[in-house]
């Protein structure tokens, strides 16, 4: 922890101005078919001062962390913010913030590990799969831990250290029949370090045979019939629904740049049983996969609840968007890196749960689908959007049938979502997440199963 260093600038302030001490260190480990493709580990670490005048920020960091350094980046931030001014004149209202101290230490209690236990940990993983599955064409297994530590420090005097970790596993099988090959995976892991997931391989045999009993379901399903139909998105699928389709559209910048959110505010966009909130660091007194405690404009963040019963409620911002918005400050304003400016990012970004149960939902399906994972998906401003759906199951009169195979699905969110009529009473969060806003951070994203109508594809 290095606040006290960061302190000793503040006589340097004569602007707004943030102070960033960050380190990033990433580990990553591949086994491909048991032979270990990829075995890094990486850290990434400086400084950044970014400096504000009348409506623009000036930014500029350095790996280079020592008190000469520090004085000169603080000077040449406030610089680039006088030629960004002389610019754009934008003349707007002076940020708003406050004075509190945040420490928040994810590190592992347990003792730490060396990179042949981690290897040795996903070889155990892949020796259970090789002998009990001869049928497997292709298996890899991944560790990818990332260490987030960051030192900031404001003009507000806000200041914080926080290490905020996380630990991936990545299992994923293939199986090839009649010439086509198909595969599934799963994700596991989460908030903290190796140490708190994974001490024990065997306790992971039994998501290994999930795996595969996906992919060999798969393997022998059915393509689906493509066309507008009633399905069930499992919880996986609405968490990145919430994230991608709906989210990125009530981020501050998209809606300054266009978004179709921008027309939409106090208006109604979903179902009456539709609520979607970006959660800061806490839902319902548990810790979320991504904990935001300070963002990185030093703003004491708060939950957004962005659709309320149907109604889009609020927007995402940071402190610059708010005097746009004429609204508090959010507390969004995150960076992945210690060179990348603060930009407004979701948190951990959820539809909430309903009243149904699941089983209720798929009984009131005379025909249709029940899709449980996605690969990945995208949208644009306009909320239109389009998903890769990896695993899932026919409907036929209210039960299950048969798997399917790799399939699509597309639509506008803004659309999809008056058609949900059933939310059921669970939530999943998912522990993976990156966004790729220009620069690609750790998310949250979580919801219950929903059911809604949908463009499928087919063969």
């Amino acid at each position: 922890m290095n606040l006290d260093y960061l302190k000793s600038f503040a006589n340097f302030f004569e602007e707004y101005t943030e102070l960033r001490l960050q380190e990033n260190t990433k580990v990553a480990l591949v086994l491909v078919n048991g032979d270990l493709v990829n075995n890094g580990k990486s850290s990434t670490g400086g400084i950044s001062a970014r400096v504000y005048k009348d409506g623009v920020f000036g930014f500029a960091s350095s790996p280079v962390t020592d008190e000469k350094t520090v004085k000169e980046l603080i000077k040449k931030a406030k610089e680039n913010a006088c030629i960004l001014d002389e610019l754009e004149k934008k003349k707007k209202k002076t940020l708003s913030g406050e004075r509190f101290e945040i420490v928040k230490d994810f590190s592992t209690k347990k003792s730490r590990v060396s990179r042949k236990d981690m290897l040795d940990f996903i070889k155990d993983l892949y020796n259970y799969t090789s002998k009990k599955y001869n049928d497997i064409k292709s298996s890899t297994f991944v560790i990818n831990n990332l260490d987030m530590e960051k030192n900031l420090f404001t003009s507000f005097a806000a200041s914080a250290y926080t290490m905020i970790p996380r630990a991936i596993l990545y299992i994923s099988l293939s199986i090839e029949k009649d010439g086509s090959v198909y595969d599934s995976y799963e994700v596991f892991g989460g908030l903290g370090q190796f140490e708190d997931f994974y001490n024990d391989p065997a306790k992971f045999y039994e998501s290994v045979d999930q795996v595969y009993k996906k992919v060999k379901e798969k393997s022998e399903g059915i393509y689906p019939e493509a066309g507008y139909k009633d399905v069930i998105l499992d919880s996986k699928l609405a968490g990145i629904l919430a994230h991608e389709a709906i989210g990125h559209t009530t981020e501050a910048d998209f809606v300054k740049a266009g978004s179709i959110a921008k027309d939409f505010m106090n208006k109604k966009v979903a179902s009456d049983i539709v609520n979607l909130v970006d959660f800061a660091y806490e839902y319902e007194n548990a810790i979320c996969p991504v904990p935001v405690y300070i963002d990185d404009e030093g703003t004491k963040p708060e939950d957004v609840v962005i659709i309320e019963n149907g109604i889009l409620k609020r927007f995402m911002n940071n402190k610059e968007y708010a005097i746009d918005l004429n609204d508090k400050p959010t507390g969004n304003a995150r960076a992945f890196a210690f060179s990348d400016e603060p930009l407004v990012r979701m948190r951990n970004t959820a539809i909430l749960p309903g009243t149904d149960k699941l089983e209720d939902m798929i009984a009131s399906i005379e025909d249709g689908y029940y899709l449980t994972d996605t690969s990945n998906g995208q949208a644009d401003s306009t909320s239109e959007f389009m998903f890769g759906v990896t695993n899932g199951y026919e409907i036929k009169n209210g039960k299950l049938g048969r798997a399917i195979k790799d399939t699509t699905i597309s639509g506008v969110a803004f659309d999809m979502l008056k058609t949900i009529d059933m939310i059921s009473d669970e939530m999943y969060w998912s522990n993976a997440g990156m966004c790729g806003k220009k620069q690609s951070i750790p998310v949250g994203m979580g919801g219950p199963a929903i059911k809604c109508k949908i463009n499928i594809g087919g063969k």
